[in-house]
């Protein structure tokens, strides 16, 4: 006599709705423009020399990436100069911030999530997939904890096998 068993997926039958926010991640390349590089012995930079290397510069070869702006040095940079720059890339790149890679990643995710209509996710239980072969900001956490809140069932973070409660509405 042969027993059958059936093995009942009850992860496929949650009703979980799993949103992994790596299908958010802007693929064009990151750059960093370090404006350290235009200072005049690594103290100061100088309008005239400047303007002239803005002029110069050959600023098609940003086309489609996305350029974080920073100095590396502790030196005196006006804030017209980052504004120059930004100026010169816009048209170039995809996108251009103030700061470091860590800031240009959290606006890459911020601008991707914006796009997120909250009401499709209305009275759903949504997992937040936590782990993947990309790293993602805490900041896009964030985000998309605050577009959700006030529309789902609920939130949780993990995997739909195992997740932590992030939150439950209260009926």
């Amino acid at each position: 006599m042969e027993i059958q068993e059936n093995i009942v997926n009850k992860v496929a039958s949650s009703g979980l709705i799993t949103l992994n926010l790596e299908d958010f991640y802007h693929k064009g390349e990151r750059v960093v423009y370090d404006i350290a590089d235009n200072l005049f012995r690594g103290l100061m930079l100088r309008e005239k020399d400047f303007r002239a290397f803005i002029k110069d510069h050959d600023w098609a070869q940003y086309q489609d990436k996305n350029v974080a702006i920073t100095c590396s040095a502790d030196a005196i940079v006006p804030t017209w100069a980052y504004m120059l720059l930004a100026n010169k890339l816009q048209p170039y790149a995809n996108e251009v911030v103030f700061g470091g890679l860590d800031t240009l990643e959290a606006v890459l995710f911020t601008k991707a999530l914006s796009k997120v209509n909250p009401q499709d996710y209305a009275n759903e239980r949504v997992v937040v997939k936590g782990c993947g072969d990309i790293e993602v900001p805490v900041s896009a956490y964030v985000e998309i904890t605050n577009l959700l809140t006030p529309v789902v069932k609920s939130i949780m973070f993990g995997e739909p096998c195992s997740t932590v409660p992030v939150y439950k509405r209260k009926d």
